[in-house]
C-alpha cells in the first residue's frame, strides 16, 4: 500500500482530483502531515469523515513502526529501530548539540536513513558489513523526520534524560538533517532527492535545504548529476584515504572511481555550485591518521573550497582497526592546517548504544 509521504503535493492533488475532491482538500492534507505532523486518519477532523475512509482504504500512514529506543548515558543520544512492512529493519538517530559541549550553538541533529543495509562494503562499517537489503522509497525517508518531528513538538519519545532540559522539549524542532545513516544515498539518488524536495517544501515541512546534508561514499556520475543540479542542500564525501590502494581497502566501492576522478568532481562541485565540500575522515590508529596522509591530502585538495570533517574510528564487530588516540588525532589535524585546510575534530556521540557514525546495524 502506497503511503501518503510518497506522493508529491501535485500527486496528490491529482488524485483526490480523481475522487472528485476539490484543490484545497490536497493542501489541507499536506499542511496535516508536514506541519501538525498527524498520523492517522482520524486526526484530519477538518476533512469530511466520507474522505477520512477512503484515504485509510488507500494510503498507509505509517510506514515505519518504532520497534526500540535507545538513549544514551549523557541523555544527548536517541537511536530509534524501525520496522518496515516488508519485515526489513532501519536505524535512526536524533542528536542533541548545545553550547556547553563545544559545539557553538543549541541544535538537534537527526541522522537518517536511505536503505535497508547497504551495498558499498566499507570495511568499517557496521551497515556496510550486513550487506544490501533494499532500497527505501521516498516516504519511508520522510517517515523518519516525521516521527522525531512529532515526538520533539510532543516530548513523546520515552527518554525522560533527554527531555529534562528545557530546550529539548515539548515545542521543540529538528534544526538540521544529516543523510548518513544506513545506505548510500547516491545509490538510491531518485527516492533520496524526491524526499529531500518534500521536506524542503515551503508549503509543508519548509525544511531549510542549507540546514541538510547528504553524505556518499564518492559515486563520481551522481556526484557531477548533483552539481548540475545546483541544490542548496550540503554534498559531504565519505574520503577516509589520501591514495587509491589505501582507499580501496577501507571502502571496495572506491575502486570504481580513483581518486583523482572524484576529486575532480568535487572541485567542479564546488566551482559551479559555490558551495563547500566536506571530506568525511573516519581517523584509523596507524592506518590513515598519520601527519603524512594529511599533508598527502592536502596536496590534491589544495584550492578548493573545502573543509575535513575527522572523526576517531568508531567501533564495530566486523572491524578490528582501533580509533586514533588524541594525540594522533591532533598531530593529523595540525598537518592539514598548516596545509592551510580547515580540519575540524567531530565530537563522537551515542557510542555505547551504537548511535555513533558506522555504528548502525540491524542484526536478523
Amino acid at each position: 500500500m502506497t503511503t501518503l509521504y510518497d506522493l508529491s503535493l501535485p500527486a496528490l492533488t491529482s488524485r483526490l482530483a480523481e475522487w472528485g475532491e476539490p484543490a484545497y482538500r490536497a493542501r489541507q492534507i499536506w499542511e496535516g502531515l508536514y506541519r501538525h505532523f498527524y498520523q492517522s486518519p482520524d486526526e484530519f477532523s477538518a476533512l469530511p469523515r466520507s474522505l477520512r475512509a477512503r484515504l485509510a482504504e488507500t494510503f498507509d500512514f505509517a510506514p515505519l513502526t518504532p520497534a526500540a529506543q535507545l538513549t544514551s548515558r549523557d541523555g544527548q543520544t536517541v537511536k530509534t529501530l524501525f520496522r518496515l512492512h516488508d519485515g526489513r529493519a532501519i536505524e535512526a538517530v536524533l542528536m542533541k548539540y548545545d553550547p556547553s559541549t563545544g559545539s557553538g550553538r543549541s541544535r538537534r541533529t537527526l541522522c537518517i536513513s536511505t536503505q535497508a543495509g547497504c551495498a558499498m562494503g566499507c570495511v568499517f562499517c557496521a551497515t556496510g558489513q550486513m550487506g544490501f537489503q533494499r532500497h527505501l522509497t521516498s516516504g519511508e525517508i520522510v517517515a523518519q523526520v516525521m516521527y522525531y518531528a512529532r515526538a520533539l513538538q510532543t516530548s513523546a519519545l520515552q527518554t525522560s534524560e533527554f527531555f529534562e532540559n528545557s530546550e529539548v522539549s515539548r515545542g521543540s524542532r529538528v534544526t538540521n538533517i544529516v543523510v548518513m545513516g544506513m545506505g548510500e544515498p547516491f545509490h538510491n539518488y531518485d527516492n533520496t532527492l524526491a524526499a529531500v524536495d518534500r521536506l524542503n517544501d515551503p508549503d509543508g515541512y519548509n525544511f531549510g535545504a542549507r540546514r541538510i546534508t547528504l553524505s556518499t561514499v564518492g559515486l563520481v556520475p551522481a556526484i557531477r548529476r548533483f552539481t548540475q543540479e545546483r541544490r542548496q542542500v550540503n554534498l559531504a564525501i565519505s574520503l577516509h584515504a589520501a591514495d587509491d590502494a589505501l582507499r580501496a581497502s577501507l571502502l571496495p566501492a572506491a575502486k570504481a572511481y580513483p581518486l583523482d576522478e572524484l576529486l575532480a568532481a568535487c572541485r567542479d562541485y564546488a566551482q559551479t555550485t559555490g558551495r563547500r565540500v566536506t571530506f568525511e575522515w573516519a581517523l584509523i590508529e596507524g592506518v590513515n591518521d598519520t601527519p603524512e596522509q594529511a599533508r598527502l591530502l592536502a596536496s590534491k585538495v589544495k584550492g578548493m573550497l573545502c573543509h575535513v570533517n575527522a572523526i576517531p574510528l568508531n567501533p564495530t564487530e566486523g572491524y578490528r582497526g582501533q580509533a586514533a588516540g588524541r594525540e594522533r588525532a591532533e598531530r593529523f589535524k595540525a598537518a592539514l592546517e598548516q596545509a592551510g585546510i580547515p580540519c575540524t575534530i567531530r565530537l563522537r556521540r551515542g557510542i555505547e548504544i551504537q548511535a555513533g557514525c558506522g555504528q548502525l546495524v540491524v542484526q536478523g
